[in-house]
């Protein structure tokens, strides 16, 4: 199909690389050209359909973005912080959109996305779940009408292989709370708590993190008032959420100009 976007998906044999070359390979608007791996990775050189694709998928797994970008239009980035900044410097060069969902950038990863993304179209998001960015607006309404007098808690639930903690997307939460309440994001948090902590102050957020089994990604924002608490939550029971949501902003970004955009942009809920 002419109007097919063509993308170039990293971490081909990861969790997510896989589940998002599945539904792409399934969706009539995306086509997938390039599939690749980190250097000395076990899966370069092997059938795509071996590693982690569809059996009608004819590619192999290349080594490194350069190899398998040609013919691409966006590159599809949910690996880790180090190699999603390498690969979006090369992605800028090669004039290639990008749709990321790494978590566990720093903050000067985060700048250096915000420069890469004057030269190049990029969604960024930590949580690619349409419900997810849902809660973001629900949570920041929540914050303002609500105001002081309702202690905060950010808690998050992941399998035991995530690497970072707290999860991207209980960070966004936190950072929403702190801009819809007027706090400090830099000393609000309190990361767990043990022994005599003394009564919590005012100003405070709570981050608590679980990580067991196969939990795909749980996150509850609690409201604690007197007398009541409110608590707005969302599971995800399946990856599948994440490459929903990805293949929707593949599509979207097709064809914008240079720009950061998330996916509050791409369900029009700025």
């Amino acid at each position: 199909m002419a109007d097919q976007v063509k993308i170039v998906v990293a971490g081909a044999a990861g969790r997510m690389g896989g589940r998002i070359i599945h539904f792409a390979h399934g969706d009539p608007g995306v086509s997938v050209v390039g599939a690749f791996e980190a250097p000395g990775h076990p899966a370069v050189g092997r059938p795509l359909a071996e590693v982690n694709g569809p059996a009608g998928l004819d590619l192999t797994v290349s080594e490194g973005l350069s190899e398998a970008a040609p013919g691409a239009e966006v590159l599809v980035e949910f690996t880790l912080p180090e190699p999603t900044m390498a690969n979006l410097r090369q992605a800028a060069d090669l004039d290639l959109a990008a749709v990321v969902g790494t978590t566990g950038l720093s903050d000067d990863q985060l700048e250096e996305l915000g420069v890469l993304a004057t030269r190049i179209p990029v969604v960024y998001a930590p949580n690619m779940s349409l419900g997810v960015n849902l809660m973001f607006k629900l949570v920041a309404e929540a914050a303002r009408a609500l105001g002081d007098g309702y202690d905060l808690e950010v808690w998050e639930a992941h399998h035991r292989l995530k690497k970072d903690a707290p999860s991207g997307t209980a960070v966004k939460l936190y950072r929403i709370l702190c801009e819809a309440t007027g706090r400090d994001p830099a000393n609000a948090a309190v990361y767990g708590r043990q022994g005599m902590v003394g009564e919590r102050t005012d100003d405070e957020i709570g981050l608590q993190v679980v990580r067991a089994g196969d939990i795909v990604g749980e996150h509850t924002v609690l409201f604690g008032g007197l007398g009541e608490r409110l608590e707005i939550t969302h599971r995800a029971q399946s990856r599948e959420t994440f490459a929903r949501g990805a293949i929707r902003a593949i599509k979207w970004l097709a064809g914008r100009p240079a720009g950061l955009y998330d996916m509050a942009d791409i369900l029009g809920l700025t």
